[in-house]
């Protein structure tokens, strides 16, 4: 899973597992071991926090997906490419397909793109016949380039999404290839039963009845992840806190409570300045100027205080320093937890 899709909008909430067993399930756990992949089917079921699930191959996960098209297809007596793009929209609720195509089809097909709610612009027709530009990729072709469905729409043939459209455009097979494999995976994404396994060049697409935070393992590479996100497991912490914090160590947040913490600006020339011993006779190296590190006061009028500062002890608006303060106690507590978790993730 790329990073840009490392952003899930799926919650997780304490009821969705239970709070009994969890203190004798993580005192009898011994994760990464041999036996622990072994998983016991009986155990698993009073686990509250395994999820029961299947592991499926690339062809099981099409037979499915092509089976809830033919149901809608057949039910509703449209194409099977209709179909799968109304369940694609949908996130493949195929009951609520049904019963809003039942109670207004003209209004669930222009919702979900489908159907234009105004008639065919003639001049759309027009400009397929005789070339002209594409308002998609603004670009002037003749008019064997152009094409046109029946909603009178007029495209160039390169700037067409349709599934059926594409394919019969791309006569190279490994093309083909790659856009059904595309296609496919953007199918699976929007299935609420279904998720990739994350494991490194793993192909298993794991199904599970319930998209709930709880724990499954791919038979293939043994990846032990949450099924609701689909990161590396985290109980107890929820889906939400959890993207927080690897959104958090990932940014350059802490850099600046480092920077803020460890380091001040030269009073002259406002240079960042950092100290790192000695005493508090400090010298700018970029303008030469010469100040108290303390409370940032001229050297010159300062006196022979090296090592204490009275008029930092004098001044309570200096001595309490804020905005450092809260930088260095951020950072203290950042790196406390940055630690026990990556420790935790490196056991499991």
């Amino acid at each position: 899973m790329s990073t840009e899709e490392f952003d899930s909008d799926m919650e997780y909430s304490d009821s969705d597992c239970g709070d009994n067993g969890y203190e004798d399930y993580y005192n009898n756990q011994h994760w990464g071991s041999e036996t622990d992949n072994d998983f016991d089917s009986d155990h698993n079921k009073k686990d509250p926090e395994y999820a029961i699930h299947d592991c499926l191959k690339v062809e099981e996960v099409e037979r499915l997906l092509n089976e809830n098209v033919e149901v809608l297809s057949t039910n509703l007596h449209i194409t099977p490419l209709l179909a799968k793009v109304l369940l694609h929209t949908h996130n493949w609720a195929l009951q609520d397909v049904l019963a809003k195509y039942r109670t207004n089809a003209s209004s669930l097909l222009v919702n979900s793109k489908i159907k234009s709610p105004h008639p065919p612009d003639p001049a759309s027709v027009i400009k397929a016949q005789k070339g002209g530009q594409c308002s998609v990729c603004i670009t002037n072709h003749p008019p064997e380039k152009f094409a046109t469905l029946t909603c009178g729409h007029a495209f160039c043939k390169d700037c067409w999404l349709p599934e059926d459209f594409v394919l019969s455009l791309l006569t190279k097979p490994n093309m083909r290839d790659r856009y059904q494999s595309f296609a496919f995976r953007d199918y699976v994404k929007t299935h609420p039963q279904l998720r990739f396994c994350p494991g490194p060049n793993c192909q298993i697409v794991m199904k599970s009845k319930e998209r709930r935070a709880k724990r499954v393992i791919c038979l293939s590479c043994k990846t032990i992840f949450c099924f609701c996100c689909g990161m590396d497991y985290h109980a107890p912490t929820d889906c939400k806190t959890i993207k927080m914090w690897l959104t958090k160590c990932a940014d350059d947040s802490e850099t600046a409570n480092y920077i803020s913490a460890h380091t001040k600006d030269c009073p002259k020339c406002h240079i960042c300045i950092e100290k790192n011993g000695g005493c508090n006779h400090m010298q700018c190296y970029n303008c030469k100027h010469e100040f108290c590190w303390m409370c940032l006061g001229d050297w010159k009028t300062h006196g022979s205080e090296y090592y204490e500062c009275s008029r930092y002890k004098d001044n309570p608006n200096i001595a309490h320093e804020s905005s450092h303060v809260q930088a260095r106690e951020a950072l203290k507590k950042y790196l406390h937890y940055y630690e026990r978790v990556c420790f935790c993730f490196v056991v499991i």
